[in-house]
């Protein structure tokens, strides 16, 4: 992969994160697995949104969910720290 292509992965990350309700999901995800229903407390937007949001972190890497019976948990994905780390122009990246 080129480059470009590191980089263009990179700003898409940073997009990601940089929507002021999934930076505010992803601080409360910092602290441990949270449901939507603690999430939609942390947030004030429709339910509907909050999911939009979430999707937007699932697809970008950054959360993984898990099934309670019929809740979801979203937790952060092992290594999200690092990837935001390095998409970083002084992170490292490419």
């Amino acid at each position: 992969m080129g480059a470009s292509a590191t980089w263009a992965g990179a700003g898409e990350l940073l997009t990601a994160v940089a929507d002021p309700v999934r930076w505010t999901v992803l601080q409360r995800l910092g602290t441990g697995t949270a449901c939507v229903c603690e999430l939609q407390d942390q947030v004030s937007v429709a339910p509907n949104l909050l999911s939009y949001h979430l999707r937007v972190l699932r697809e970008a890497g950054l959360v993984t969910t898990s099934r309670r019976g019929r809740w979801v948990d979203y937790s952060l994905a092992p290594g999200a720290f690092d990837r935001l780390v390095a998409a970083l122009p002084a992170g490292g990246g490419p």
